[in-house]
Order: structure tokens, then C-alpha cells, then sequence
């Protein structure tokens, strides 16, 4: 996928306001926007944790959050398959509904398009968001700096599994909950704060592997003297549940490529982390039902932490050490290991 952007997408759509980040940012006649779009195919339409429409609204409002965005207002456009229960679509929209409420953004203005039987698997949403940005800080890969430190909000997997346990009719020991939810007040809260933000990534499609692997490219642009930046991560500081952690094993996947919908990345300067930290930790996920952060008994909350750097090499690459002290790159994954998750 990153190459069929680069190499058909990119390279004819180029433009000034695009820095392989997860929304453009523009001059408006009143100051900085940012926007975003983005389509939904996910199979099945609900999942534990989430479906279709609320992960429509998040996904998008999340963008334009990593762009250090206040989303705004959002779009929607619905392919319907003929067939698709009215039921159906009707729990889709309310979902969307209170997903917007919660993420203090307006739907004003959506299409409506109907495909043949067999051709749509069921439904699909496309969004558009428009955000503002109320700061003067610049997030974007090429912003960032060696010594930079990375912090992960929270624990990864869990919305990949989730997805697949249920198309597959799968049943683990403890149900698996997406963690699908919005990201914007969190970021708002850091940025409110006077958190210096380099760059910030939602860990979606190809996980965290792929997101950085994506961010380690863009920033070389920034680089001189023919340098590029590691990100060197640190694999005993890498949240990951228990039960996901076995599921991947069971199946066969690695976490660190598995999608989520309610994870970021945020690279910061060293002066800024303790602050980072605190922030993120007194918005901890809640363990609502409805929010998707259901923790087993035997598992602790698991909270934001560091888990890496970036220093200088000579090429653009992500590294992880193990739990024995050895290092080994981690490289894009070579195809889609869970096709369909968002």
C-alpha cells in the first residue's frame, strides 16, 4: 500500500501542502486548517467494541487530531448494497450520531449511492473532515529532531483482533474489545498544556510497525549531510495485553503490525515527556463497555509510556531491541495481514 501511494498517487497529486501526514494543513483566509478524508470497508459492520459508523467518525476526527487539528465537521457518504436492512443502516447512523456528539464535531453534509446485489458487502462509508489549528507549532514527520523520545498512549492490537475474532467466529478466553475511540480531547489537552509535539500518527492500517516505518521515510527529507533518522524502539516497553499477545501467537500474527483505532504515536523533545506523561495518564482510557477499554481482572490498566528514540544513521529504519538485548530492523510488512479491519 505505501508503495502504490508513493508511486501512482503521490507522485502525480503533488503539493505544497502535503507532508505524508494523516491530514493536509493549509493557510484559510482566518488562519491554519487542516483536512482530511478517508473510506471505511470493514467487514463485518460490527465488531466488540465498535462498528462501521462510529469508526467513520473517530477514524476521521483522529486525522485531523494528529495533525493537531480541533476537527470541526465531517462529511459522510454512504454505498449501500441493495438489500441492506433498513435496521441496519439505522443502527449505523445512530452510532454515528453519538460518536460525533462525543468527539464535539457536526456531520453537514453527506451522499447517498446505491450498488448492485453482491457488489457493495453490505455498506460502505467515505468521510471528509475540516478542522482548525489554534497553535503555532508545525506536527509533521519532518519536524523531528534526534533525541526526539516516542510515547504510545496506550496498549496495541486490540482493534485487529477484535475485528478478525469476530468475522472468523472466533472465541478466546476473555472477549477482545476494540480500542476505537477519538483522539482529539486528548490532543487538545496536550497541546492546552504547552506539550512541544514534533510529529503524532494514529496507529491504524499496518499498526505501529508500518506507521513508523512511513514516518522514518517523510522525515529524511528534513535531514542534511546526507543523514537519516532510526527510530530504535524498545520491545519490553511496548504495551501489549495478554490476551492479544496470545491471540497473535495462537494465529500466527505480529502485534506490532496489527491495526488499532484508538492508538497514537507522539514524538516530543526530552524537556516535554514528563508533562506528556502526565497529561496522558490522567486521561487514561476508561473501562466503559462502550469505550472498548475492557482490561481482564488478572491485567492492570495499561498506561502511556516511552518506548523509543530517535537517533542518526545513515538510512531511514526502524529498529526494535528485544527482551535479550538483540536488535533487528523492523521493515514495512509485505502485503495486508488483516485485510478489511477499518
Amino acid at each position: 500500500m505505501h508503495q502504490l501511494i508513493e508511486q501512482m498517487f503521490a507522485s502525480l497529486f503533488q503539493s505544497d501542502h502535503h507532508h505524508q501526514h494523516d491530514a493536509a494543513v493549509f493557510d484559510g483566509p482566518s488562519g491554519r486548517l487542516a483536512f482530511t478524508t478517508d473510506s471505511y470497508v470493514v467487514h463485518p459492520l460490527f465488531f466488540p467494541g465498535g462498528d462501521i459508523g462510529s469508526l467513520a467518525v473517530y477514524g476521521t476526527v483522529n486525522d485531523l487530531a494528529m495533525a493537531g487539528a480541533r476537527p470541526l465537521y465531517l462529511s459522510a457518504s454512504f454505498i449501500l448494497e441493495e438489500g441492506l436492512p433498513m435496521t441496519t443502516l439505522w443502527q449505523v447512523v445512530q452510532s454515528m450520531q453519538k460518536a460525533a456528539k462525543q468527539a464535539n464535531v457536526q456531520v453537514v453534509t453527506g451522499d447517498t449511492k446505491v450498488v448492485e446485489r453482491g457488489k457493495g458487502d453490505g455498506l460502505f462509508i467515505n468521510t471528509a473532515g475540516v478542522g482548525v489549528i489554534e497553535h503555532h507549532q508545525t506536527i509533521h514527520p519532518q519536524s523531528i529532531q534526534p533525541g526526539d523520545l516516542v510515547i504510545l498512549n496506550g496498549d496495541l492490537g486490540r482493534h485487529g483482533i477484535a475485528v478478525l475474532a469476530m468475522r472468523e467466529g472466533l472465541e478466546f478466553e476473555s472477549e477482545i474489545r476494540s480500542d476505537s475511540a477519538p483522539l482529539n480531547h486528548l490532543v487538545l489537552d496536550l497541546l492546552a498544556a504547552g506539550v512541544e509535539l514534533h510529529c503524532m500518527r494514529d496507529l491504524t492500517r499496518g499498526g505501529l510497525a508500518s506507521a513508523l516505518n512511513e514516518i522514518a521515510l517523510a522525515a529524511e527529507r528534513a535531514m542534511t549531510s546526507g543523514r537519516s533518522l532510526t527510530i530504535a524502539l524498545n520491545e519490553t516497553s511496548i504495551p501489549i495485553r495478554e490476551d492479544v499477545q496470545g491471540a497473535c501467537e495462537i494465529l500466527g500474527f505480529d502485534p506490532l503490525y496489527v491495526a488499532n483505532e484508538g492508538r497514537f504515536v507522539a514524538f516530543v523533545p526530552p524537556q516535554s515527556v514528563d508533562l506528556a506523561l502526565s497529561i496522558l495518564h490522567r486521561q487514561q482510557p476508561s473501562t466503559h463497555p462502550e469505550k472498548g477499554d475492557i482490561h481482564l481482572q488478572s491485567q492492570s490498566p495499561i498506561r502511556a509510556q516511552v518506548i523509543g528514540q530517535v537517533t542518526t544513521t545513515t538510512s531511514p529504519r526502524v529498529t526494535l531491541k528485544n527482551r535479550i538485548g538483540i536488535e533487528r530492523i523492523v521493515d514495512f510488512l509485505s502485503g495486508e495481514q488483516l485485510p478489511r479491519i477499518c
